[in-house]
């Protein structure tokens, strides 16, 4: 879908009007989320959601709704988080539609029961896992990917046959509202629900009790909605922001590396959970690599990434005045490090020197900010990315397999990808998710849909066999035991498992 010309960024940066969440007409806060949460209680005891058609019925009218609004959600990023068109339509857009797409492909397969192997005394029996829905869910979105992340954990929610409460972020007030207003327009009115909720009222919606929370931020805010939701035994499940450690060793493609590295860390300003977030860089490649980081920097932005139409800003100035003090108590300035406060603009930055103490390798960084640290080799990167808690994404760029499986397997991460970077976060077919201080649990695909299902066993029995039943009934005899024994010894010899009648 074509778009009228942008006008100069710096014009449109300094005119660009901020409204405020309470100007927005959107149901809010604890109360809201009660009154919505009991209907969409009630439509799922109704059975609303069971049948697959359902589903797929929603799932269809969500892709249409993004079709169909797709300029409306461009102006509404651009407006919330200053994303250029072609971030908004490739890493939003085009993510959730992928999504829905290949699960409307997949739905009725994914539905299926799962037909277990039988035993000798199963026989005659039937033993199914059968995907059952968890009730309602809570999605509580993040401002870094406002459509993202509320929106492809709803594609999930729908297929496993979930009502759904979406909470995005606050922050976001333009893309919030425009959900709120389109939600109801194209999904069930019974069934899906958004409400805004700030950080601190997050508990307290949680306390009314949901069957699965779904939340995506920081580690701070991820402990409290784990606290919250095992007061009502919710299930959950947490994507949190972490310190993403990037490789690069001295066996790679050098300019191919700063291109897909630069592409990774100053894609929405650097607004992000999943770029790399600082780069440890062997000795021996470090000189070309920051001559290759400079030049890829020209050619993405311009010699004044400030005038170039495809460079953010930074999302508020709480989130602004963070960066900057980064950047201005970390390390050696190589690249960048303008700033604008009127605009929220922080030029795409390098920085050498940095220390394991300064305060960019100790805070999540969402800005523009790229440090590099120096290290003698691949062991010594481990050494470091262990040292600390485990992120959400390992990288590293090398063409040497030592090197690579190294890296892969001695060091823990929710998601890893070599030689390039992001891209394992939004793969339909692979599970994306954090791992101890990065999160728990994961989506995407069909592992969206086992998460919000419940797998339920069902042994369906036959009583034809009661003349072998009967051995394992009172009144106890060492004879039966010894019969019960023998054959369970003998099906663990032919099939691996133990048996009781």
């Amino acid at each position: 879908m074509s778009s009228p010309p942008s006008p100069s960024p710096t014009r449109w940066f300094k005119a660009l009007r901020r409204t405020r969440i309470e100007d927005v007409c959107l149901k809010s806060g604890a109360a809201a989320c009660s009154e919505v949460l009991k209907r969409a209680r009630a439509a799922f005891r109704a059975r609303r959601t069971a049948q697959d058609s359902f589903r797929l019925a929603q799932l269809e009218a969500l892709v249409r709704m993004l079709m169909d609004h797709e300029c409306d959600f461009v102006d509404a990023l651009g407006r919330d988080v200053h994303k250029p068109r072609f971030e908004t339509v490739m890493s939003e857009l085009m993510t959730v539609k992928n999504e829905a797409l290949h699960t409307i492909s997949n739905l009725k397969k994914w539905m299926e029961p799962q037909r277990i192997e039988r035993n000798w005394a199963t026989a005659f029996d039937e033993c199914l896992v059968v995907n059952e829905p968890l009730g309602v869910v809570l999605i509580i979105g993040s401002w870094t990917s406002p459509l993202q992340l509320c929106l492809v954990p709803l594609v999930g929610a729908i297929a496993a046959g979930n009502c759904v409460i979406i909470s995005p972020s606050e922050t976001c007030t333009h893309t919030a509202e425009l959900l709120h207003r389109l939600i109801p327009a194209y999904l069930d009115n019974e069934c899906f629900h958004s409400v805004v909720a700030a950080a601190h009222e997050i508990p307290e919606i949680i306390d009314l009790k949901f069957d699965h929370v779904f939340f995506s931020g920081d580690k701070e805010n991820g402990i409290k909605v784990a606290q919250a939701a095992a007061r009502t035994l919710a299930r959950v499940t947490l994507v949190l922001s972490g310190k993403n450690p990037c490789y690069v060793d001295s066996q790679c493609d050098i300019n191919t590396t700063a291109r897909r590295i630069t592409w990774a860390r100053f894609h929405n300003a650097g607004q992000s959970a999943v770029a790399p977030d600082y780069i440890l860089c062997h000795v021996d490649a470090k000189e070309n690599l920051l001559q290759a980081l400079r030049c890829a920097l020209q050619q993405f932005y311009g010699t004044d990434p400030r005038e170039s139409r495809s460079f953010g800003r930074i999302v508020n100035e709480e989130n602004f005045n963070k960066a900057k003090d980064q950047l201005c108590r970390s390390g050696k300035v190589f690249i960048g490090g303008q700033v604008n406060e009127m605009e929220r603009y922080i030029a795409p930055t390098v920085l050498t020197e940095v220390v394991e103490s300064d305060p960019i390798m100790q805070q999540d960084v969402f800005g523009p900010i790229l440090p590099i640290l120096t290290v003698q080799d691949a062991d010594e990167a481990v050494t470091f990315i262990n040292s600390r808690e485990r992120p959400l994404c390992v990288y590293a760029y090398s063409s040497n397999n030592k090197v690579i499986s190294k890296i892969m397997n001695e060091t823990s991460s929710g998601s890893f990808c070599l030689n390039d970077s992001v891209l394992q976060s939004v793969m339909v077919g692979m599970p994306f998710g954090g791992v101890g201080a990065s999160g728990m649990g994961s989506y995407h695909g069909q592992y969206s849909f086992d998460a919000f299902s419940h797998k339920k066993s069902c042994l369906l029995r036959t009583t034809r066999i009661e003349c072998m039943t009967f051995l394992r009934y009172p009144p106890y005899e060492d004879r039966n035991l010894s019969l019960v024994s023998l054959a369970s010894s003998l099906n663990l010899k032919s099939q691996g498992w133990c048996t009781i009648l």
